[in-house]
C-alpha cells in the first residue's frame, strides 16, 4: 500500500532568486537555509515521488483561462524564473492516475502536458528539491483570481489525493508551496499580518488544522494568506499532524514560513485561541479581485510582457508605439506609464499603484514590473527613452 512519508510547507518568494537591494540579505540567506533543511526530509524518507502543491502568479494561467485545480501530467515539469530554468521529470503514470480518479471523485481537474511553471515551483525546485532525482507531480490551485476554492474544498481534494496514494505502491512526499502573509502589488504590501501568521503557526504546531480550514477565502485575502489554500490540500491529505516550525522570517513585505508535518507525531486539536487579537472585517475581497472587463487589454499586455523579451524592450524604448498597437484606452495607457518609468523607481513595488488604479490585477502588475525592471537593467548601458 502506498504511503505519505513526508509532508512539508514552504514559502517561494521570488526575492530568494533576485536578492534586490531593498531586502535584508541575511533574512533571505536564513530562509534559504531553512528550505534546504526541508530538503533533507527527502533524504531521510526516500520518496518515490514528490506531489508538489503549487499555484500561479498569473504567469502560467491568466485572464485567458484560470482553472481552479489543474495537474501537469506530461513527461517533464518545466519551471522558469529570473533567468533560471528547471527541467524535472514527472511521474507521468501516477499523474494520469490522479487526473482520472480525481475527476471520477467529483473534482473537475484541468490538465496540461507542457505548461511553463513560474517561481511557485522554481524556487522550491532549487532550494528544497535541490537537484535530487525524485520525479514530481505538479498540482495547480487558483489562489489569486477569484472565485477561489474554499479551504475545506481544498482539504477535500487532499483527502482524495491520499486515497489515490493508499491504493498504489509509491512512497510519496507532499510539498505545499506558498505563504505566509503578503500582499504583492497592493497598497498593503509593506504591512504583512505577522500577528495572524504567528497565531496560525501556534495552532498548527498543536495540530489544530481547523484553525485554517474553518476560514473562508475572503478572510484569507484579508490577512494576505490565500496561498495557504495549498496548505489546506496538504492537511486534507495528511490529517491532524503536529507541525514543527523550522523558521519564520518577517521581511518588510512578507512572512516566510517553513514547516514540517511528516515525519512528526500526531496531535489532538487544541482549544480555539483568539487569533492574536485579530478581528476580521469580513467585508469581502479587498486585495485580489477579478479584474474588470474594461481593463482586459492592459492585463493581457502585462501577461505578454512577462513572456516576451522583445515586447519588454519595446515598451521601454518606444512606449507610445506599443500602447497604440495594443489600443489601450487613455486610462490604461496612463497606468501603463508606470512600466516605462520602473527603472527610476525607488522600489519596484511603488509603481504598481498606477497600474492597479487603471484596472490591472495587483499581482500581475507587480510581477510584470519586476520583469520590466530586469529588462531595464539589461538596457542600462544604452539609451532609454
Amino acid at each position: 500500500m502506498g504511503e505519505i512519508v513526508a509532508a512539508m510547507a514552504t514559502c517561494h518568494a521570488p526575492q530568494l532568486f533576485t536578492y534586490p537591494q531593498d531586502e535584508d540579505h541575511a533574512q533571505l540567506d536564513a530562509t534559504i537555509a531553512s528550505m534546504r533543511e526541508l530538503g533533507k526530509l527527502l533524504d531521510e524518507t526516500k520518496p518515490d515521488v514528490l506531489v508538489f502543491l503549487g499555484s500561479d502568479h498569473l504567469e502560467t494561467f491568466s485572464i485567458g483561462c484560470v482553472p481552479t485545480f489543474a495537474i501537469v501530467a506530461g513527461s517533464r515539469a518545466i519551471a522558469e524564473f529570473a533567468g533560471r530554468k528547471y527541467d524535472v521529470p514527472i511521474h507521468r503514470e501516477m499523474a494520469e492516475d490522479f487526473l482520472n480518479r480525481l475527476v471520477n471523485a467529483g473534482f473537475d481537474m484541468a490538465y496540461s502536458e507542457d505548461a511553463i511553471l513560474g517561481h511557485t515551483f522554481a524556487v522550491p525546485f532549487e532550494f528544497v528539491l535541490g537537484g535530487r532525482d525524485i520525479p514530481v507531480i505538479p498540482f495547480h490551485t487558483n489562489v489569486y483570481m477569484p472565485p477561489l476554492p474554499s479551504p475545506k474544498r481544498c482539504a477535500a481534494l487532499g483527502s482524495e489525493i491520499a486515497k489515490v496514494v493508499r491504493s498504489r505502491n509509491e512512497r510519496v512526499a507532499i510539498l505545499a508551496s506558498g505563504g505566509m502573509s503578503h500582499y504583492p502589488g497592493t497598497w498593503k504590501y509593506p504591512h504583512p499580518n505577522f500577528d495572524f501568521d504567528r497565531w496560525l503557526i501556534t495552532e498548527l504546531e498543536a495540530g489544530n488544522v481547523d484553525a485554517l480550514l474553518d476560514l473562508n477565502v475572503e478572510q484569507l485575502d484579508e490577512v494576505g494568506n490565500t496561498e495557504l489554500l495549498n496548505w489546506s490540500i496538504m492537511f486534507g491529505a495528511i490529517g491532524r499532524k503536529a507541525g514543527e516550525l523550522l523558521r519564520y522570517t518577517p521581511t518588510w513585505h512578507h512572512g516566510h514560513a517553513m514547516m514540517r508535518f511528516i515525519p512528526s507525531g500526531s496531535a489532538t486539536a487544541s482549544a480555539p485561541s483568539s487569533r492574536a487579537g485579530y478581528e476580521f472585517k469580513n467585508e469581502g475581497f479587498e486585495f485580489y479581485k477579478h479584474p474588470p472587463a474594461s481593463a482586459y487589454k492592459l492585463n493581457k499586455l502585462l501577461f505578454e510582457v512577462r513572456h516576451d523579451a522583445e515586447l519588454r524592450r519595446r515598451l521601454l524604448t518606444d512606449f507610445d508605439a506599443v500602447t497604440s498597437e495594443w489600443q489601450l484606452s487613455d486610462t490604461e495607457k496612463e497606468g501603463a506609464r508606470a512600466i516605462a518609468s520602473v527603472g527610476s523607481a525607488a522600489r519596484i513595488s511603488d509603481n504598481a499603484a498606477a497600474l492597479v488604479a487603471a484596472g490591472a490585477h495587483p499581482l500581475q502588475a507587480l510581477m510584470s514590473l519586476h520583469a520590466l525592471h530586469g529588462e531595464f537593467k539589461k538596457l542600462a548601458k544604452g539609451p532609454i527613452t
